[in-house]
């Protein structure tokens, strides 16, 4: 009996030790075969339609709102600002030709450093300290499943700190959202008559009080996974990220699927950046004789890293690989913005429809390619100027005068109090908005806000810019980081310990406005080790500057 219970323990403690050395394949084997749902087959959208003619002409009703979102393009991702991607290799003359054409912000921001805070404050003007969304929902499990992947993973970071104070009955996926009673930019167009159209990612939540047609939308075409076409698809390439756990997480889960107005999942009509510009183009036919509001937020240039055979072979001899593919789905972007701007032209609508692009916030450093933010430090998941700094330009040819420029330093929180203004909605009076107007610069004013500051908040990881003069502080690690941005935009040189009256000042500012902060609507649950100088697909040595991202 002795030998049997011994032959039995080691016989367990083999399969355990078997199972601990591939634990990340298992952990990814149940993503991909137990956490999919049905697809059903591709069908066409019925959009609602407007009227067959048009009570006023173009120019004289209110102009129509396109507003197109890229997802984690990097600022040296596009050619107008003199880079491109590969070394300028592959430009975008369609996003160039858009920002010619109207105005840009030099010094322009995203609202925080990750996806889904970004997009609440471009929908609402407001800071995650007013509405609570301050950190980005993730699926169920991604959590321990990126956790697993990274203990196998010898990248020299530091292991993910574990947030020991989140309850263990935190808010699952779905309820992770921008609260219903939180009024976007899309609820108060649809109160003055606009048509209000989503197309793409939404990222604001999957319950009934979150989507997208709870939130102004009278139409939503919605991204409701994540592949850009099926991984077998013939017309598709796909470059996969050895080194990054994120990468390998969503080639398990994500699946190729959209819905509309919160129906079931179908397939896509094909790759979706082409396939959604394809759905904007009849979107706009279908209310050229009405005011619209059209937010189409691409999914690309986000990994699962996945072009489409045509580009990649227009692209040309690029390596690696996962550059190749990427500068691909650079190239569809571009297109989508061209497509978007020839059929305004088309139908007569062009002089008279505003048009904004952005990115919800900085390139990644864990997609392993070293140039996308620069010439800045940091990535998406920093504070650094790489992981905030964004493109944004406003093309209205009748408002704006073609080829200016600006200086001021705006944000995603500007946008809401912008586009309102531009369509003579009020503004919502029972609630702060924290952004401005930027059309007052365009007409050679000045904006004004309280001590001349925008912040930047993701639990002990604050920051906060005043005037030029740029400020960031850490708990982990516990550090501050002083840069004057007029003399040193790329924050090479830290004068906190020069100045330590200027970060007393700015530490008091950012405590005034934690103090005036409601909770996070739930808690993050784990902190990532970031380098900042590096991609993920180098090694961190000692010396190198890391940060934590709580998340």
């Amino acid at each position: 009996m002795l030998k049997k219970i011994i032959v039995a323990l080691v016989v367990i403690a083999v399969l355990g030790g078997i199972a601990w050395v591939n634990r990340a394949n298992i952990a990814l084997f149940y993503v991909a075969n137990f956490t999919h749902r049905e697809v059903a087959e591709n069908r066409p959208i019925e959009w609602q339609t407007g009227p067959d003619e048009a009570a006023l002409a173009p120019n004289e009703r209110p102009p129509n709102i396109v507003f197109i979102l890229a997802d984690d393009l990097g600022i040296n991702d596009i050619s107008t600002f003199g880079g491109g991607v590969a070394g300028g290799r592959v430009p975008t003359p369609n996003i160039d030709r858009l920002a010619a054409q109207g105005m840009i912000f030099n010094q322009a921001y995203s609202g925080t450093a990750t996806c889904a805070p970004s997009r609440a404050m471009l929908m609402t003007g407001r800071y995650p300290s007013r509405t609570g969304f301050e950190f980005t929902p993730t699926p169920d499990g991604m959590t321990s499943a990126i956790g697993l992947i990274s203990s196998t993973m010898d990248s020299g970071l530091p292991d993910p700190h574990v947030n020991d104070d989140a309850p263990e009955d935190s808010l699952p996926y779905e309820e992770q959202g921008l609260p219903g009673s939180e009024v976007t930019i899309a609820e108060l167009l649809q109160d003055i008559d606009y048509h209000t159209v989503h197309i793409g990612k939404w990222h604001l939540g999957r319950a009934a009080e979150f989507e997208p047609n709870a939130q102004g939308f009278d139409e939503s075409l919605l991204m409701a996974s994540g592949l850009f076409l099926p991984e077998d698809d013939p017309n598709v390439v796909n470059a996969q990220l050895d080194f990054d756990p994120i990468d390998q997480f969503l080639w398990a889960r994500m699946q190729f699927a959209a819905s509309f107005n919160n129906g079931e999942w179908f397939t896509p009509g094909g790759y979706l950046t082409d396939w959604w510009t394809d759905e904007a183009v009849e979107v706009i036919r279908a209310n050229r004789n009405r005011p619209f509001f059209l937010y189409l937020a691409h999914w690309g240039v986000h990994t699962p890293l996945q072009a489409t055979r045509e580009d990649y072979e227009a692209v040309g001899d690029i390596e690696p690989h996962r550059l190749r593919t990427y500068a691909a789905m650079v190239r569809s972007l571009d297109r989508s913005v061209g497509r978007i701007m020839d059929e305004l032209e088309a139908q007569g609508l062009a002089e008279n429809t505003i048009i904004v692009f952005s990115s919800d916030n900085g390139g990644a450093g864990y997609i392993g390619l070293p140039e996308v933010n620069a010439p800045y430090r940091g990535w998406k998941l920093t504070f650094f100027e790489g992981g905030i700094r964004v493109p944004m330009f406003i093309s209205w040819p009748a408002r704006i005068e073609p080829g200016t420029m600006s200086e001021t330093p705006v944000a995603h929180i500007d946008l809401l109090p912008t586009l309102a203004a531009a369509a003579g909605a009020e503004l919502p009076s029972d609630r702060v908005i924290d952004g401005r107007n930027m059309l007052a610069i365009a007409d050679g004013e000045e904006i004004s806000r309280p001590d001349n500051a925008i912040y930047w908040t993701s639990a002990h990881y604050r920051v906060v810019r005043q005037g030029d003069w740029k400020l960031q502080v850490s708990a982990r690690p516990d550090r501050a980081w002083l840069f004057n941005l007029a003399e040193d935009p790329t924050e090479q040189s830290n004068l906190a310990d020069r100045y330590p009256d200027r970060v007393a000042a700015m530490r008091s500012l950012l405590d005034t406005h934690q103090e005036d902060s409601r909770p996070p609507l739930y808690p993050h649950q784990f902190e990532a080790a970031v380098a900042v100088d590096r991609t993920r697909a180098e090694m961190v040595v000692d010396g190198d500057e890391v940060i934590y991202w709580p998340n």
